[in-house]
């Protein structure tokens, strides 16, 4: 399995280091790759906005590819959750594609491809900070399930 962050913008260089840095870490556990697509800018409208980056999107994802869509309408999922998730995946034996869609949300036709949508929860992020956590939560995923001492769960 090889998972693909897949991503619209370019990150700023703060962003950029940590999302690196998880990156790098979760690449111990699992095959792992970034691709960020071009931003569609002021395309005529954001429905069009949403159509330019939502075709990028989809032409980005590997074939076979299961598809795993970030949406504030999606399931909010624990990192136990996220965790359970990274196994499945894994077990399934096919290409997942996380996607974190652009400012001004994604393509119905990315939402129609998705086999699950994750919510980090209901706070407004910055689309950079938003890839940083689904890094850090996919490294802390990875981190549960090799029961490695990174993740504590003491409430």
């Amino acid at each position: 399995m090889e998972l693909l962050l897949l991503a619209v913008g370019k990150l700023r260089p703060a962003y950029r280091t940590a999302c690196d840095e998880y990156l790098r870490r979760l690449g111990r556990f699992v095959t792992v790759r970034e691709r960020e697509v071009r931003e569609a800018g002021r395309a005529s409208g954001v429905a069009a906005q949403r159509a330019a980056e939502g075709e990028r999107l989809l032409q980005a994802v590997p074939v076979g590819a299961g598809v795993t869509l970030l949406d504030l309408d999606g399931a909010p999922w624990s990192s136990e959750e996220v965790a359970t998730r990274l196994d499945a995946w894994r077990h399934a034996g096919r290409h997942r594609a996380v996607i974190i869609g652009g400012a001004v949300g994604v393509d119905p036709a990315v939402r129609a491809r998705a086999d699950e949508v994750w919510s980090l929860g209901p706070l407004t992020l910055p689309h950079e900070l938003a890839r940083v956590v689904v890094a850090e939560q996919l490294y802390r995923g990875a981190t549960i399930l090799q029961g490695t001492p990174y993740h504590k769960a003491e409430r």
